[in-house]
């Protein structure tokens, strides 16, 4: 800790008091701001935590031993000074939200044990020194988010293309090419690498038309029947309904009802 700060055993009655039960039941504890350059010997003791905040603080290392805290389930550690991680790390198997942005990590500092936080859902990695992703973050199956802005990134990495469930891919100010990374994620329709809000109207506008075209495939091939006779089925259903114009098909389910006189 910084001169003048508080002593490890002032910390840690602050520690024991600043513990907050969210409203899910879990036990949370947030230590940001504190001016710690290491984190606290009594922290590793708190196997029972399932949130912590380490935010904003100087610490530089994790010890091995942070890989004891197994009821974690979300671990902010922004805007720290880490220039490495543990291997320790991987038997945190609980996290969901891992928090590493704006720290000193590169490549070279990721342990290929990041690969076995299985439940991880949420990897937030910005503003490092990061040009590449061990292979090992493949086995993330449920990762949904993955955040690699303002990194060093010239490509996309292999494996992205692979995490079937992740819907949220940020590569905001990397040198990556743009052509590359077209190539590489063309066959992943719902990856976003911009937020909706940040694209121009005419880049907005061809999104939602390629989009919109997908969808009219889709239901196409939906609505093929297998056999003459659904066909005629579907006729007799349908008796009532026009078949609907660009617009309708446009705006998902929109039908114009012929009224019989």
């Amino acid at each position: 800790m910084k001169k003048g700060s508080r002593s490890e055993k002032e910390l840690k009655k602050f520690a024991k008091k600043a513990i907050n039960i969210t409203q899910d039941g879990k036990r949370r504890l947030a230590l940001s701001k504190m001016g710690l350059i290491t984190v606290p010997r009594f922290l590793l003791k708190m196997s029972d935590l399932n949130e912590l905040d380490l935010s904003r603080n100087q610490i530089q290392k994790l010890p091995e031993a942070m890989g004891a805290l197994i009821s974690l389930t979300s671990l902010d550690l922004h805007s720290n000074k880490l220039e490495s991680l543990p291997e320790s790390i991987g038997s945190l198997i609980g996290l969901t939200h891992l928090n590493l942005a704006n720290n000193c990590l590169t490549s070279a500092s990721l342990p290929s044990s990041l690969g076995l936080l299985c439940n991880l859902q949420s990897l937030n990695l910005g503003l490092n020194q990061i040009d590449a992703l061990p292979s090992t973050l493949e086995q993330l199956e449920v990762l949904q988010e993955l955040g690699l802005f303002d990194n060093c990134f010239t490509e996309v990495p292999e494996f992205v293309p692979n995490l079937q469930n992740l819907i949220k891919l940020n590569l905001e100010r990397n040198p990556y090419t743009e052509a590359q990374s077209e190539e590489k994620l063309d066959e992943k329709e719902e990856l976003y690498l911009v937020d909706e809000n940040s694209l121009c109207k005419g880049c907005l506008q061809k999104c939602r038309t390629e989009e919109r075209e997908i969808l009219r495939n889709e239901r196409k091939e939906e609505k093929i029947p297998e056999k003459p006779e659904e066909c005629e089925e579907e006729k007799k259903r349908f008796a009532g309904l026009m078949t609907p114009n660009s617009v309708a098909a446009v705006t998902q389910d929109v039908w114009r009802i012929r009224r019989e006189l």
